[in-house]
């Protein structure tokens, strides 16, 4: 039996005015999915567990079969483990966005204008974070660069819990005085913030984007610590030899820390340019290497989500069930194996409130040898819930689709 996991982060929604008052999963053109969901097992599945925060990171370690409550450590130690890093124990790190805040004096006042500075370059990103690096890190903080706007502190001998830090994506286009680092330990922190700024406003990397009307990445900003993740592996949990297919850190540095292989996939960018195909036949070269299980993470959805682009969100839907659905179940039908497929988000990404939210997501699974029948035209958030299932809490989903 060969297994893969079609995740497209973000994909759940509500009802828009822009789709005709539909989701962006109603309104898609998405036959494969719907071809599988007729035959497959649809429920719906809370991946956020009551006290938990809506994030990525949060849901997907429970996709994949890891209680949260058990195995989660904070989000950026997950990033970390991607980008290569070797943390001791006492370290704590911390996701270091490069975003795009406003020319208001002082720094408390400016609003943030975009959260990821215009999707900036990973190039040019790294000419930023190493600047960074070079003028404010030292023996207590160390900068490293990653993917796109996504970035890494390690806070040597820091401080686990500092107090409240927001991610930039959930206050998009507000001033940033009620949300900047609260707490008896972030005062270091938002130094580092504020200095910042004043020495990437006028980088030559953010003046040449000016000049091309692009946003600068004037500023960093810090949030979601954590510490030195510990995960069972996968192999030994599940007893399946499993890859991991995406374009961001976080989902790298799960499959790296639960012993999986992860896949490099050129032209990966984590939006809707992304490589789809690319991604596709990744998969399938990893099962004709002998992998039994492949989790192929799609963040188009999301970011178009936190970018309130209804159409673009549609249509990252629509290129997931065109570009990675139909070739990966065609290879696999052509293989002679029994295979399995389950297709799902990991957390709404309302395009109104341009957020995560934690409600419960739809799911198919669909079993080459146990083909069901399912009165249906859509695969969505409503045919999901109609279904009456409902599994909770979502780390059992995993062994649910593996029939363990």
């Amino acid at each position: 039996m060969k297994y893969a996991v079609i995740l497209c982060d973000g994909m759940a929604d509500r009802p828009v005015a822009e789709l005709g008052n539909k989701t962006p999963m109603t309104a898609a053109h998405k036959p494969h999915m719907e071809a599988l969901a007729r035959k497959s097992e649809i429920g719906l599945v809370r991946t956020v567990g009551a006290g938990l925060k809506p994030g990525s990171d949060v849901a997907n370690l429970s996709v994949m079969g890891y209680d949260p409550k058990q195995y989660y450590s904070g989000r950026s130690p997950l990033e970390a483990a991607s980008i290569g890093i070797d943390l001791k124990d006492d370290d704590v790190t911390l996701r270091c966005n490069l975003v795009t805040l406003s020319e208001e004096e002082p720094y408390e006042q400016k609003t943030i204008l975009d959260y990821c500075a215009g999707d900036i370059s990973s190039a040019e990103a790294r000419i930023l974070i190493e600047y960074i690096q070079e003028k404010l890190g030292n023996e207590v903080f160390r900068f490293y660069s990653g993917v796109s706007y996504r970035h890494c502190l390690v806070w040597t001998k820091g401080e686990p819990h500092p107090g409240i830090l927001t991610p930039p994506h959930d206050i998009t286009g507000k001033v940033i005085t009620d949300y900047i680092p609260k707490g008896d330990f972030t005062a270091p922190l938002y130094d580092l913030m504020k200095k910042s700024y004043e020495l990437l406003k006028d980088h030559p990397v953010n003046r040449k984007r000016i000049e091309e009307g692009k946003n600068p990445a004037n500023s960093i900003w810090l949030w979601g610590e954590g510490m030195k993740p510990r995960l069972d592996l996968f192999s030994e949990k599940f007893g399946l030899k499993g890859s991991v297919i995406s374009a961001v850190d976080l989902l790298k540095g799960i499959g790296k820390c639960a012993g999986m292989n992860v896949c490099q996939v050129e032209g990966a960018t984590g939006y809707i340019d992304t490589n789809f195909s690319g991604k596709a036949q990744a998969a399938m070269e990893e099962f004709r290497k002998g992998q039994d299980f492949v989790y192929i993470h799609v963040e188009a959805p999301d970011e178009c989500g936190h970018r309130a682009e209804a159409e673009n969100k549609k249509r990252s839907i629509e290129l997931i069930d065109e570009y990675i659905i139909g070739p990966v179940v065609e290879y696999l039908r052509s293989s002679g194996e029994d295979f399995s497929v389950m297709v799902l988000p990991d957390h709404p990404t309302p395009l109104c409130i341009r957020t995560h939210s934690a409600e419960p997501v739809p799911y198919l699974i669909y079993r080459s040898n146990a083909e069901q029948t399912q009165d249906i035209d859509v695969f969505d958030e409503a045919s999901a819930e109609a279904s009456g299932v409902f599994v909770d809490p979502g780390h059992t989903l995993m062994n649910r689709f593996l029939q363990k």
